[in-house]
């Protein structure tokens, strides 16, 4: 079980502060023992009875105002389609309606309506693998648990060392499909352990099968029924003739070790205090494991699956002694152009450890094969003898899941515990003055206009609507009515449904009255004075709404919460922004957003957050409703339709792809990695079911995760290591699948094959990552000596490894040289600067981006890229789509790159600047920016015009190169030199001096005081 967030892992010892030590959990962890009781949801089923006032029935399309007290507030327009009507009181009727039981898993289709069960995805799968195996369960608001305890079931568990003291035998095959029937417990007390039929009570074995220590440097004979002791590393190749036997393999795919050959280049120690100029000119790209030339044909991509060392030490020892960190960054549900999607009756898994088959694993003969990761003989299945692309039989080691690293699989009904839910989305929309001041309805309504149809769904797809000021207002959109119906609750201290049947619609029943709706709603609450915000109240309601199938919930918020639960009170003060000493109010004020988002989570429901604000907004509790349910984080500072169009037109781009990107539902995550292995800490947005399994209320292509692994026991016997991740997910079309990405890479037992080996850009946002943590659980000012430490101790250690050095200079070999720059571009960072004003929210949003960045837009927040543009030729250009997009030198970040007489373009992932010197030609300003001059371009450009000439068409198709690259769009921001905003601009050439920090070179004098002391 994990610990809460911020807390140290049970296994961990004090940590010192400089330095990052122990293990604390990032993403939820499972609360020790049972869950909460539900709070809030359930008092409502034990309310005074009030009368119910239902509008005339010749009057269907009447709109009606609830409320639990008496109240007649209206909206301010008279002549929208939502008519007021008297306020009514809460019926007892209502509220026994199917799904208000919290934790009772209803829902109209799943009980009543026998839908098929489709493929179910891996997440579920694992979740219920790891729960049946004997994980505690309890841990994850299993109350408020929709399912039956038993994800873990489908998706088989782990190693035993990882969970219990003590080893079970091999699993058989997996359990046959759970009973969808056997409806989880009421929420009022733990759900019992039910009992199964003994052919559903599969014993997982997490433990190995007692072998002897020695793995490959055995050469036992095989014999059926003796585990072989030699882990060969390929299926793929192991026909050439006629089954090779194992030892004839083994030379030929283990690691190839570095020191046999020349010292390779990511070896050469670079005196960084001497050679200035040490960022290359192209992108610095993930190094390639060094693997012999089939294995590396076949690894997992980098984009989807990276570790901060491709060469794994040996023994905790060596990693100790190199003072690297350790951790896996992934990327697994991004979007693919190339996805290999199997459709089988049989999916693959070692019946020990419950790794899917994958090109790592061995076939010792046509009918067995050695599972990668814990060394089990595994008997291939007889489906599996036929390959499906080559219509041939006979060829188990042929089959696309064997040659291809990452593949999907369509999941039977086995990996399922319901039938797969519908998408279902709800939008849940601040309408405060402050918010009808912002003007975001406008831009949010006509988003969805323009993509209701590009939801991600199918037919079942449904769709809901609760606005909120300091009362709830929710929408009847049922089908038949002529317009739709507004329910208003002014009772926010007891939160009901009034009409739960009709609040969530099918989007295409009810399309006409959606559209109405979001026609209506912009100019609804236009002469609006009600200030106050009942976020909290209105969250509780959408709980209850989505609670019975799970869905995406989409919240929009303008300001602090004032009223009812989760109230919140300004925590900054202004006049600590700039402050080189401590940063106050990191970490939340409140847990009701922490606890709402894990009840979600228990309910399938994530829980997305847009905070569009003028003032602080106290993210660091409000983001809690995100982190713990996976949902996303979108941050709009000082938004405002008219006054900021920049972020009006950027929260109209993001949207689009919000609404219409891939979406992935009741999900589940499991990192496997080889015996001797063990992970300790998790990063990202989720929640932390059971050791090693996160649960995923939904699961997007723009999401990234880290976790920080440990070496348990020495690697000697095998020459070669494997992660796997496996996804498990329902699609938004209603599938289970199972996405799986298979990592192999090499050990080594030197200290400078460690060095050789390093994944700078890998380990810098894994350390982001763990300075985040440590930023809310002791200090900013210890996340940043902590920072440091891990360049002096790495920098010292290689260091005293190296013979012949000169002691006066800072030496590091070339895998590391680009280590300390890194690391000074993350302390000037907003999350982690001291000295520069920096807003709290803004602090904030920047450390919640670092645990939820895939490892690609993380390191252009960390380190951006400049280029001169005033220049740009088709040397070198790349061709894309018909579109020649040239490519220009990287630049370091420093003013002495810049000259007046040019142009430079900043990428800084979600920004881009366009800095103008003053002494810029003229051609270029008139050709790309259309003005005739330097003093004629205005202060606040945002846009480059599309003109007619050579020089216009290469900056915007490099720009627009760029852009596509990243799922949301970036701001464009034109500066002129000497202009107030060059500011922020130069803010982010972090080799420079300012008044609050070193240059680089400053920097690296004070690291090498530090080795010398």
């Amino acid at each position: 079980m994990s610990a809460p967030a911020g807390s140290p892992h049970p296994a961990a010892s004090a940590r010192i502060p400089p330095k990052f030590g122990g293990a604390a959990a990032s993403g939820a962890a499972a609360p020790a023992g049972p869950a909460p009781a539900p709070h809030q949801q359930n008092d409502s089923l034990s309310c005074p009875v009030m009368q119910n006032v239902q509008p005339p029935k010749s009057s269907p399309v009447v709109s009606t105002i609830l409320s639990g007290s008496s109240s007649t507030r209206t909206p301010s327009t008279a002549n929208h389609p939502v008519e007021p009507v008297t306020s009514v009181t809460q019926p007892s009727e209502l509220l026994q309606q199917k799904g208000m039981q919290y934790g009772e898993y209803v829902n109209n289709q799943a009980s009543s309506a026998p839908t098929p069960l489709s493929s179910t995805s891996d997440d579920e799968e694992e979740e219920e693998e790891d729960e049946e195996a004997g994980v505690d369960s309890s841990s994850t608001t299993s109350s408020a648990s929709p399912m039956p305890n038993s994800y873990d079931a489908l998706e088989g568990g782990s190693y035993p060392d990882m969970l219990s003291s003590s080893a079970s035998s091999p699993a058989p095959d997996p359990a046959p499909e759970p009973d969808p029937a056997s409806a989880p417990a009421p929420a009022s007390a733990a759900a019992p352990v039910i009992p199964q039929p003994s052919k559903m009570a599969k014993p997982f074995g997490y433990g190995y099968p007692t072998l002897q220590p020695g793995y490959q440097n055995t050469t036992a004979p095989l014999t059926s029924g003796v585990q072989p002791s030699n882990p060969v590393y390929s299926g793929f190749q192991q026909y050439p003739q006629q089954y090779p036997g194992v030892n004839q393999l083994s030379s030929s795919l283990g690691g190839l070790s570095l020191q046999s050959s020349p010292q390779p280049e990511s070896l050469r120690p670079v005196n960084l205090t001497q050679e200035r100029n040490i960022l290359p000119m192209t992108p610095v790209w993930a190094p390639v494991p060094n693997l012999n030339a089939d294995l590396k044909k076949l690894n997992c991509s980098p984009d989807s699956f990276r570790c901060t060392l491709t060469n794994i030490p040996q023994t905790q020892a060596l990693l100790n002694k190199a003072k690297l960190p350790l951790g896996l960054l992934l990327h697994p549900f991004r979007d693919l152009t190339q996805l290999p999607v199997i459709t089988s009756n049989t999916i693959v898994r070692c019946r020990s450890c419950r790794t899917y088959i994958n090109p790592f694993v061995s076939f010792i003969d046509q009918r067995r094969w050695k599972c990668n990761l814990c060394y089990r003989v595994n008997d291939v299945p007889e489906e599996f003898m036929y390959n499906p692309l080559t219509r041939s039989y006979g060829e188990p080691h042929k089959r696309p899941e064997v040659q291809n690293s990452t593949v999907e699989f369509i999941a039977s009904s086995d990996y399922m515990l319901r039938p797969p839910q519908p998408a279902v989305y709800l939008f849940v929309l601040d309408v405060s003055h402050n918010a009808v001041e912002a003007g975001y309805l406008t831009i949010l309504c006509q988003s969805l206009l323009e993509n209701l149809d590009k939801l991600p769904g199918d037919s079942r797809t449904r769709i809901g609507f609760m606005t909120f000021d300091s009362t709830i207002h929710f929408y009847n959109l049922q089908e038949g009515l002529s317009q739709p119906q507004m329910l208003i609750v002014s009772d926010i201290d007891d939160v009901f449904l009034p009409t739960p049947d009709s609040l969530l619609v099918n989007l295409y029943e009810s399309k006409e009255l959606i559209k109405d709706l979001l026609n209506a709603l912009p100019n609804m609450f236009t002469n609006t004075r009600e200030t106050h915000s009942a976020l909290g109240p209105a969250l509780q309601a959408a709980f209850k709404l989505m609670s019975p199938t799970g869905g995406r919930v989409s919240v929009f918020q303008t300001q602090l919460p004032s009223l009812g639960a989760g109230l919140l009170q300004s925590r900054e003060d202004p006049n600590q922004r700039s402050s080189t000493k401590v940063v106050q109010h990191l970490g939340p004020a409140t847990d009701f957003y922490k606890k709402l988002a894990l009840d979600c989570s228990g309910q399938q429901t994530a829980v997305d957050l847009f905070l569009l604000s003028s003032q602080y907004s106290d993210l660091a509790s409000l983001a809690c409703m995100s982190k713990y349910s996976a949902g996303c984080i979108y941050y709009y500072p000082s938004f405002h339709y008219t006054h900021n169009p920049s972020q009006a037109e950027k929260l109209q781009k993001d949207l689009k792809r919000y609404l219409t990107r891939k979406i992935g539902f009741e999900a589940v995550m499991r990192i496997r990695c080889t015996k001797g292995l063990s992970m300790h800490t998790f990063h990202g947005n989720f929640f932390v079911r059971s050791t090693d399994l996160l649960s995923l209320a939904n699961i997007n292509p723009d999401a990234g995760f880290a976790v920080q692994l440990s070496i348990e026991e020495s690697l000697t016997d095998t020459s070669l290591v494997c992660f796997q991740t496996a996804l498990l997910y329902t699609s938004s079309k209603g599938e289970r699948r199972i996405r799986v990405h298979t990592l192999c890479l090499p050990v080594v037992s030197s200290l400078a094959d460690v060095y050789a080996g390093v994944d700078v850009q890998a380990a810098i946002c894994l350390l982001a990552n763990m300075a985040v943590d440590r930023s809310i659980s002791s200090s900013l000012s210890d996340a940043r000596d902590a920072l440091v430490n891990a360049v002096v101790d790495s920098l010292s250690a290689y260091g005293s490894t190296v013979s012949n050095l000169q002691h006066s200079a800072l030496m590091a070999p070339s895998s590391l040289k680009l280590f300390p720059l890194y690391v000074l571009a993350l302390l000037k960072q907003k999350a982690f600067r001291t000295g520069t004003s920096t807003r709290l929210d803004d602090r904030v949003y920047a450390m919640c981006q670092i645990k939820s960045q895939p490892l690609v837009h993380l390191m252009r927040m960390i380190h951006p890229n400049l280029y001169r543009i005033d220049r740009l030729t088709d040397e070198g250009a790349i061709h894309v789509n018909d579109r020649v997009v040239p490519q220009p030198p990287l630049q370091k970040l420093s003013a002495e790159k810049l000259t007046r007489e040019g142009a430079f373009l900043m990428d800084c992932g979600s920004v881009f600047y366009i800095w103008v010197g003053k002494g810029c030609d003229n051609n270029f300003i008139e050709d790309v920016l259309g003005y005739p001059n330097f003093a004629s371009i205005p202060q606040k450009m945002t846009h480059l015009p599309e003109l007619d000439t050579l020089s216009s068409e290469r900056a915007r198709s490099f720009i627009t190169w760029l852009r596509d690259s990243r799922p949301l769009s970036p701001i464009l921001h034109i500066v002129k030199d000497e202009s107030p905003a060059k500011a922020e601009f130069f803010q982010h050439l972090i080799e420079d001096r300012t008044e609050a920090a070193f240059s680089y070179y400053e920097f690296l004098l004070h690291v090498q005081q530090q080795i010398c002391k």
